[in-house]
């Protein structure tokens, strides 16, 4: 089959030495730059060498169908003859079929299958660099089931950057697999540097700055002026596709614009990937004028063009500099669509598409300076991914924590919990984290576990047929269309008013169908449910995390049954349903709601039904806002569905409560009569200078210590209003042993008695100082402040005048004697000629009343 591949291309000359490689070792690594024809040659090699049949594994499905004819073209024959290739819901293969192009994820499935891989004698893994999930488990379990069962199958990993140490010694087990280098492609691509001539926003969320775009549209209007050849455009996503397409809107009649990306019907992928028979030197019908065959092309791509890849015409790149790249919301079970910075290696991937037929150009849309700031590698995908599938790949194949496994990387431990507890929550594994028969049975549907669960079980409620019709829109991307109602989406698909998308859509369905484990499944529900509630349920099924319920009518805002809000666009055909099944949501970082993409109008009944492991029935005694709520409330999720009273609360319940409420809300909960804070003040004052053998009372301390000081109160109190009720007094007084209450009176006196007789009330609002206020004539005779705390600490005299005003603050009392006294009784016994102003107070008599007056 080598011989007769008409094409001279760079690896030709190492294909020999990877054979050898092959034949001494059985495995081996190549390493060829993008354009040199790893991905067309080295099947074709290795075939003429073996007698079964050649798997090609291929990250895409565009990938495998090009190269699959890209192979049966240079052999001259049509896909399915001795070239063939399967993907999900299309395979062409026939009896003579020696290579088949596959993807990783197929190629998965059968190795789960079949890990002897019988009747294959070759295993080629291309575009390892790529670093997807499903490659890398295909990796790891080809390594193995070679190791265990098949040690003469051969296993080559291809690979277009030159970071090939860690898969060699991967492929090679003990010893690492022989790497063989190609040289670089035959034609040499100039660079060209070409950032925006103002300032850019960095890129985040899923955001460009329409800066750029204007930029980037610019460039190839450039491009276009400045080389001949085809321009291949790589740009982040599909809503850049169309406003660069937009932008190119006045570009003359002789270039076509086209776009490629992932979500293109496959007829649509295969005409921008076909070669173009008026520049081939001759075909077998004219070109129709002004059609896309004698047109210049402008291909506006994303990354599904990084590699494998070859866009016919090509001769020049314009590469936006950026890419996008799922990430994972653990917390909240959502995906986020987060724009990246390119890596260098990604960007040396594109440039590589601009030589595969000749000299080339690419024009970066950044500068020098700022692509050596770029990261070398890709983040791989098992670092930011949802891993619920890969966690349920792992432990089908028996390794449920990866152990073992030759993985280039371990998968991160907190999003692998995640997605075990997930497929827990399925019944797919079970508490050990072992596959389970029912996790067998959903692994075999060949999808994502969560669509393999709503398959099996909706085609137990809905039957086979209603289930996978629901189930196949959601797992073949692209074929829902751009708007949020799914059943919209699906009644466009029954129509076939979009042939292709009809097409792929229920090939996809008689595979699901084919894939329900023990044949046909009887319905056991209602035949008669409407399209809406019962593709709901499907989706509900699917994720009940994600069963949403209105926040209230008019509002687009919906609160999902896992905890997390989210938003319908504006003028959304399903807004003011009551409840939605969420098939397709997102949320960008930082963002206050989730964005819902697509979605199914659902009843209360079956969500309940298709959530019915998030329902809840709890009895809840709590504090809620200013009182003790006492109630039992069913919930699905967050979303809260009945609430009941609770008749006869236990005690215990309601005395939890009813602290939690004095300890949210404060202190103020209780009436706190003068009596009960000047006992208060009293023991503050005792803790503070007499040490911790005192009770604290502060605020916090109190609240700590609330049902044992309150513990009879509490007993019998249900609200709030039993709180105002209690007498705070005698429960402060159990704060005391009995020890330290004989002496409070002795060391913390409430009053105090003064020279002239009066018993005057001691202020402890401030703990560490006493404070007693008294008129100035009262104190004649006292050579000193009064001492309490036994002793330890002065009191702080307030002295009044007779009107009651201060006139002095001391706690040296013989001190105010001497220097202070004098100027007071000179200031003041002209304005109260009837009091007694001694000129030595000290051995004066103390009065309470002023002197008669005189007749």
């Amino acid at each position: 089959m080598f011989s007769e591949a008409p094409i001279d291309l760079p690896v030709r000359p190492v294909v020999p030495a990877v054979l050898a490689a092959l034949h001494a070792t059985g495995t081996a690594v190549l390493v060829a730059p993008p354009g040199s024809g790893k991905t067309t040659l080295l099947p074709l090699a290795v075939a003429e060498e073996v007698t079964g049949r050649v798997l090609v594994a291929q990250p895409r499905r565009m990938a495998a169908r090009a190269a699959a004819r890209r192979m049966a073209a240079l052999l001259g024959e049509r896909v399915g003859e001795r070239v063939g290739y399967a993907v999900r819901g299309d395979r062409r293969v026939g009896p003579g079929t020696r290579i088949e192009v596959v993807t990783t994820g197929l190629l998965v499935r059968r190795l789960q299958r079949d890990p002897e891989l019988t009747g294959s004698s070759a295993v080629l893994l291309d575009e390892i660099h790529e670093r997807q999930l499903d490659a890398d488990l295909a990796l790891a379990f080809t390594v193995e089931a070679r190791a265990a069962l098949r040690p003469e199958l051969w296993l080559l990993g291809m690979s277009a950057t030159p970071d090939s140490d860690r898969v060699a010694a991967l492929l090679g087990g003990g010893t690492p697999a022989p790497v063989v280098q190609a040289s670089a492609a035959a034609h040499p691509v100039t660079r060209i540097w070409a950032p925006p001539p103002r300032p850019v926003l960095p890129a985040g969320g899923g955001r460009v700055d329409p800066v750029l775009l204007d930029h980037v549209a610019a460039t190839i209007r450039r491009a276009l002026r400045e080389h001949d050849g085809d321009v291949l455009v790589f740009l982040p996503g599909t809503g850049e596709i169309a406003a660069i397409r937009a932008r190119l809107a006045g570009l003359p009649a002789e270039v076509a614009v086209l776009p490629l990306h992932g979500r293109q019907r496959p007829a649509e992928q295969d005409a921008v990937l076909r070669a173009q028979p008026s520049r081939l030197g001759g075909s077998d019908a004219a070109p129709r004028a002004g059609s896309d065959r004698d047109r210049r092309r402008v291909v506006l791509a994303t990354s599904v063009a990084e590699s494998s890849l070859t866009v016919p015409g090509v001769r020049v790149v314009v590469d936006s500099g950026l890419a996008r790249v799922a990430r994972t919301d653990l917390a909240r079970g959502l995906g986020a669509l987060v724009t990246v910075p390119v890596s260098r290696a990604a960007a040396t991937q594109r440039a590589g598409r601009a030589g595969r037929e000749g000299p080339g150009q690419v024009y970066r849309c950044w500068s020098a300076a700022h692509h050596e700031r770029l990261a070398a590698q890709p983040e791989p995908e098992i670092a930011t991914a949802d891993l619920t599938r890969f966690a349920l790949d792992i432990a089908a194949w028996g390794t449920p924590d990866g152990h073992g496994l030759a993985l280039p990387d371990p998968p991160p431990p907190a999003a692998l919990a995640v997605a075990q507890e997930s497929l827990v929550a399925l019944g797919a594994l079970d508490a050990d984290r072992r596959v389970t028969s029912r996790g067998r049975a959903i692994a075999a549907v060949g999808t994502h576990p969560r669509l393999g669960r709503a398959l099996i079980d909706g085609a137990a409620q809905l039957g086979p047929d209603r289930a996978a019709e629901v189930v196949a829109l959601l797992a073949e991307e692209g074929i829902a269309g751009t708007r949020d109602d799914l059943t919209a989406a699906l009644r466009r698909l029954r129509s076939g008013t979009d042939a292709v998308a009809t097409n792929r859509w229920r090939a996809e369905v008689r595979r699901l169908r084919t894939a329900l484990p023990g044949g046909p499944v009887p319905t056991t529900s209602e035949p008669s449910r409407p399209d809406d509630l019962a593709a709901g349920l499907v989706v509900g099924l699917a994720y009940p995390e994600r069963l949403a319920r209105i926040r209230r009518p008019g509002d687009p805002t919906y609160l999902m049954s896992g905890g997390t809000a989210a938003t319908l666009a504006p003028g959304s055909a399903l807004t003011d349903a009551v409840w939605l099944a969420v098939a397709v949501a997102d949320r960008t970082p930082g963002a206050p709601a989730a964005r819902i993409r697509l979605a199914a109008p659902i009843d209360e009944a079956a969500a309940r039904a298709a959530g019915g492991s998030l329902l809840t029935t709890a009895r809840e005694v709590a504090w809620s806002g200013t009182d003790v709520v006492a109630r039992e409330v069913v919930r699905l999720g967050s979303l809260d569905l009945v609430e009941r009273p609770l008749v006869a609360p236990h005690r215990d319940e309601l005395r939890n409560a009813l602290v939690a409420g004095l300890r949210r809300t404060g202190l103020g909960l209780l009436t706190w009569s003068p009596a009960a804070r000047a006992f208060r003040e009293r023991l503050a004052f005792c803790h503070t200078a007499l040490g911790d053998g005192w009770p604290e009372v502060g605020d916090e301390a109190l609240l700590a210590a609330a049902p044992d000081w309150l513990a009879p109160e509490l007993a019998g109190a249900r609200r709030r209003a039993d709180l105002a009720q209690i007498d705070v007094l005698s429960a402060l007084r159990r704060l005391l042993p009995w020890p330290l209450a004989a002496r409070l009176d002795e060391l913390a006196p409430e009053r105090l008695t003064v020279p002239s007789g009066s018993r005057i009330r001691v202020d402890y609002t401030d703990p560490a100082t006493p404070v007693l206020a008294v008129r100035l004539q009262e104190t004649f005779g006292w050579p000193e402040a009064p001492r309490i705390a036994a002793g330890r600490v002065p009191v702080l005299l307030r002295l009044l005048s007779p009107a009651g005003r201060p006139v002095a603050v001391t706690a040296d009392l013989a001190s105010f004697w001497r220097s202070g006294y004098p100027q007071v009784r000179a200031e003041l016994r002209g304005r109260y000629p009837r009091h007694s102003w001694p000129v030595d107070p000290t051995t004066a008599e103390p009065t309470r009343r002023a002197n008669p007056r005189r007749r």
